[in-house]
């Protein structure tokens, strides 16, 4: 049905001249053939769903608003994408969408990007039990903001799909939302200039998992209570910046060939875990051979597991980030070269770095390095800085982590007597991480914003 009420917008035309395109807003009800009204609709119409269920898959090749009214749902049955969008310009607002298929190798969706749907808006939705979220299957310029997206609950992980999901779609921006469950809540992967920006994740696997993914931009999300908080992977020039852990089971922060990035204000704080996280099964949905798995305990402890893990990543800028009560605060290693470490604070972990390796490597730039928890030095001048150097690891350390059933020795004389003299002559060390300027005061936090 075509109502009275109109909208026209202007369009501006060939030779200077304008004219007015006309614009109509066409109300459906449940029952009515959804897809013959989209069928009939011209350019920059609105489509409007009165409250009610609608049912079965539906198909957006031209550019128009599609607009429910609170009580409107469309339902997929359980068949296929419960939104297909092939046209530039559309816009989905105010919708509950649910039901997709099951289908991973289909991607089935509740709403689907195609190439073809630049500059997509997707607004203010809840989509729930859908395979997918939403899949930007190559829509660059697209926008998936302040929706409510909750994946698969019950299954494995492996099974589950994401709540949005990019792929080679650049310019895209995710902000605003909530994902709760699933498999990750957010995955890209060959894309580049994104920005994903103020959202919550919970009781997910990893909260952002970037793979293949440059020149991008995350900021100020919360992740709680997920296996990983942000996953880094084979991606360049980004910035991660502001965004904050809570609670999250095996690492805060990961970065696994990642490089020239800013890491710069976050906060990765551990806690009790959550007991639904811990009874998650070992399986393909950890992705083994791509990731080190922590070892997984039956009883809750302080999380996570890392703070921070640093594998293979060269010349990123880790500045004025908050790592507290973790096991370990920062994992170092394979050959990571290049990065500048400073201005961070690490609070109350069990070890505050894990690095095996027999290089020297100075966390400290341009006499200032970062905060330690258990660093007991003095500052007589009173310029903020450590008189002497901070150590956090030495040579017993690593015989620990290289051999550990060498821990039954770990009270024996001997061994006191090896830490008192590489205390005494520090050259005693054969290489290792020191914050040659350590700060005696934590910097002040500029890391995300209080769990919301």
């Amino acid at each position: 049905m075509r109502l009275l009420s109109r909208m026209f917008p202007a369009a501006l035309v060939a030779a200077g001249m304008s004219s007015f395109a006309e614009a109509e807003t066409l109300t459906a009800a449940p029952g009515q053939p959804l897809q013959a009204l989209l069928d009939g609709a011209r350019v920059g119409d609105v489509v409007k769903l009165a409250p009610g269920d609608y049912h079965g898959s539906i198909r957006i090749d031209r550019p128009l608003q599609l607009v429910g009214t609170e009580g409107a749902v469309l339902d997929g049955d359980g068949s296929g994408n419960v939104i297909t969008v092939s046209a530039p310009d559309v816009t989905i607002r105010g919708l509950t969408i649910r039901a997709s298929g099951r289908d991973l190798q289909a991607m089935n969706s509740g709403i689907f990007l195609q190439k073809t749907a630049e500059r997509a808006t997707i607004e203010d939705n809840r989509l729930v039990g859908n395979l997918f979220g939403v899949y930007v299957h190559g829509a660059r310029g697209s926008r998936v903001v302040r929706n409510e997206i909750e994946g698969l609950r019950g299954g494995r992980l492996s099974e589950a799909g994401n709540g949005v999901s990019l792929w080679n779609a650049p310019d895209v921006t995710i902000a605003n939302n909530i994902f709760r469950y699933g498999r990750d809540g957010i995955f890209s992967i060959s894309s580049s200039k994104d920005r994903f920006v103020d959202n919550r994740f919970e009781q997910v696997r990893f909260a952002v998992h970037y793979m293949y993914t440059n020149d991008s931009e995350v900021s100020g999300n919360v992740s709680i209570g997920n296996h990983v908080g942000y996953a880094i992977m084979y991606s360049n020039r980004l910035v991660i910046r502001g965004n904050s852990s809570d609670r999250d089971r095996d690492y805060g922060l990961l970065f696994n060939y990642a490089n020239y990035a800013q890491i710069e204000g976050n906060r990765v704080t551990g806690g009790p875990l959550n007991p639904i996280m811990q009874k998650t099964e070992d399986g393909p949905d950890d992705e083994r051979g791509m990731l080190p798995q922590p070892k997984r305990e039956s009883t809750l402890r302080t999380g996570p597991e890392k703070c921070v893990f640093i594998y293979n990543t060269n010349h990123n800028k880790f500045r004025n980030n908050w790592f507290e009560r973790c096991a370990i605060g920062v994992h170092f290693t394979a050959g990571s070269e290049g990065n500048e470490i400073t201005g961070n604070a690490f609070v109350g972990n069990a070890n505050q770095v894990k690095y095996v390796g027999t290089r020297h490597l100075d966390w400290s730039i341009g006499g200032r390095g970062n905060y330690w928890s258990d660093n007991p030095a003095f500052d007589l001048n009173g310029d903020g800085v450590a008189d002497t150097a901070y150590r956090p690891n030495d040579l017993i350390d690593r015989v620990l982590w290289t051999a550990p059933t060498a821990k039954v020795l770990i009270n024996s004389p001997a061994v006191q007597v090896i830490r008192w003299a590489q205390a005494q002559f520090p050259a005693l060390l054969p290489g290792g991480v020191v914050d040659s300027h350590p700060l005696v005061a934590p910097p002040k936090s500029r890391a995300s914003k209080e769990t919301r």
